[in-house]
């Protein structure tokens, strides 16, 4: 199967590190979600299409693998990648790499679902998504 995949860059702050001055475990968080961001505008997968077309996507699976840490003022990049799958979900998994040394640092995955917007989970691929998935050839 064909799959999406794109990278961004960006700065440690110093508001990320914690008193080891690595980056504490809960930004990572953040920089995924900064990835699913930017792989929606490139690919037209944004939330407020998902939002428009009548769902949500939570995320209900969220995993991290440390390799090195990363440390203030670093300038990792993250490249995202879209896994397909046959299953009504959204699942990406996660690179960041240190752009001096191109040395793994943490890797990860996430899985999202969809719910209408009563708050109920949505088992069958809603339309909009296979579309989505022909359209980037997919399926």
């Amino acid at each position: 199967m064909k799959t999406l995949s794109t990278t961004l860059k960006f700065k440690i702050r110093f508001s990320e590190i914690d008193a080891m001055r690595v980056v504490w475990h809960g930004a990572y968080a953040k920089y995924f979600e900064d990835a699913r961001e930017y792989f929606g505008q490139q690919f037209d997968l944004g939330y407020l299409l998902i939002e428009q077309e009548g769902y949500f996507a939570p995320i209900v699976d969220l995993q991290f693998q440390y390799k090195q840490p990363l440390r203030y003022a670093m300038e990792p990049e993250i490249t995202i990648t879209y896994r397909p799958t046959e299953a009504a979900k959204i699942v990406f998994d996660y690179e960041i790499r240190d752009t001096a040394t191109q040395a793994v640092m943490v890797t990860g995955r996430s899985v999202q679902v969809f719910m209408d917007k009563d708050y109920q989970l949505v088992w069958d691929t809603p339309a909009f998504y296979q579309a989505w998935k022909e359209r980037w050839a997919l399926i």
